[in-house]
């Protein structure tokens, strides 16, 4: 009776397998790892914390802003290297290289109040956007790599395009050997929706200067982006060095206006050396009492040859990028039209009548030196131009705008005073 009250014994019941490690990936294979498998050493995490500290920001809204689009950028470019035999060559130098050209960009930035020229006000109210896309910008200004450079395929011959999102399956890449050394930069445009949300390019889009200037790095048109240009090339520059052995400070500390800077020093060597000013028909361009007027294409022209010829790079290749620099770093004045290039009539006593495009220039600006002696005086009528004509032959635009006449002999007797005097400021201001 009692064996009827007894619980029947049941026998324990078998223990989970426990699980199967993943299979290790096929030979030449390498397996993708997810966002916090990638961004958990030490090193990584470390960027991570300075680039949180660079920010102001909580946690909470560092996660959304920032962490969000680099986890989706560690995923996107998993083990891939930066370059195939230059600066961090190895597997997963995109990424470290991404985490540091965003620190170093933000660590820049702090030295700015942007955007230049706005009020405080103004600037307080827009800090956050452009700390924001200052990273945004250095983050993603070599994404176009992985879509143009590498051909990645997984183990059955599948081949792997970023537009299809993170991979998934063990793979394989190589870098491709027709590649086209800068068409990375015009892929970026493929990529960019897919490590920022559309609230982000909402939010960016509501500061158009911010927003165009983002838009020309991401494009890597670095000359029409002003100081966000800079910012991205400098951090890019301090990254290199880093991974090179150099010394990242050095690109930090290079001086603003890079650019400006170079395009300066060569027109007033240009001036110093080889431009004729206020001769008949064979002229380079005409000095007057209120400013130096350069025949626009022989100035362009001239220019990038000669800071070419002293093996300085960076110098935009089109005349018409190489007009807007010059004004939007103030170097060339601008039409009433907000433009950079004039167009003007000059004739001569005796006769002669050409027209042109011309870029005006304060000689004060090009020479270092106050009112120039000996310019050549004449009367004006009209002051319209259009920023990006030029001669025939550019294959930019051209139409006449405007009318200035100058009587470039009539002075013939001043011209070669005139002359020496300009050179010698030239030769002062470049000291």
């Amino acid at each position: 009776m009692l064996s009827l009250f007894q619980r029947k014994r049941v026998p324990p019941a078998a223990s989970a397998p426990p699980p199967k490690p993943p299979a290790e990936p096929g030979k030449g294979l390498m397996r993708p790892e997810s966002a916090a498998s990638l961004l958990a050493t030490p090193r990584r995490q470390k960027l991570l914390e300075h680039i949180w500290q660079r920010t102001s920001l909580s946690r909470r809204q560092f996660a959304t802003l920032y962490l969000a689009p680099l986890e989706r950028y560690a995923e996107l470019v998993q083990q891939f290297p930066a370059s195939e035999a230059h600066h961090h060559a190895y597997p997963g130098g995109m990424l470290d290289h991404g985490l540091e050209i965003v620190a170093y960009a933000l660590k820049l930035r702090q030295s700015h109040l942007l955007p230049a020229g706005a009020t405080p006000e103004a600037q307080a109210a827009q800090a956050e956007a452009w700390t924001a896309g200052t990273a945004y910008a250095a983050l993603l200004h070599d994404i176009g790599k992985i879509a143009v450079d590498l051909h990645v395929e997984y183990a059955d011959g599948t081949v792997w395009h970023p537009w299809h999102g993170p991979l998934r399956r063990p793979y394989r890449f190589r870098y491709r050997r027709e590649r086209e050394y800068r068409l990375h930069s015009a892929a970026t445009g493929l990529l960019y929706a897919r490590l920022l949300d559309p609230g982000i390019f909402d939010w960016l889009a509501d500061y158009p200067d911010l927003w165009a200037a983002l838009l020309y790095v991401l494009a890597g048109q670095y000359e029409h982006a002003g100081m966000l240009g800079e910012l991205v090339v400098q951090a890019d520059q301090a990254s290199v060095a880093q991974e090179l052995g150099g010394d990242p400070s050095k690109a930090l500390a290079a001086p603003r206006h890079a650019l400006q800077r170079k395009l300066l020093d060569g027109l007033r060597y240009l001036l110093k050396e080889e431009f004729k000013l206020n001769q008949p028909q064979a002229s380079d361009g005409w000095l007057t009492q209120d400013a130096l007027w350069l025949v626009s294409k022989t100035v362009s022209d001239k220019l990038r040859a000669h800071l070419l010829s002293q093996g300085i790079d960076g110098i935009p290749a089109s005349n018409t990028a190489v007009f807007n620099v010059l004004q939007d770093h103030g170097i060339a004045l601008a039409t009433p039209d907000g433009k950079a290039i004039w167009k003007a009539t000059v004739t001569s006593d005796a006769g002669w009548s050409h027209s042109f495009t011309f870029l005006k220039l304060s000689p004060a600006m090009v020479s270092g030196c106050g009112r120039p002696a000996g310019a050549v005086r004449g009367s004006r009528a009209g002051r319209r131009g259009t920023r990006g004509a030029d001669t025939a032959g550019t294959g930019i635009r051209s139409a006449r705008l405007g009318k200035r006449r100058y009587g470039a002999t009539k002075h013939r007797a001043d011209r070669p005073y005139a002359h020496r005097q300009r050179r010698g400021c030239a030769a002062r201001s470049a000291e």
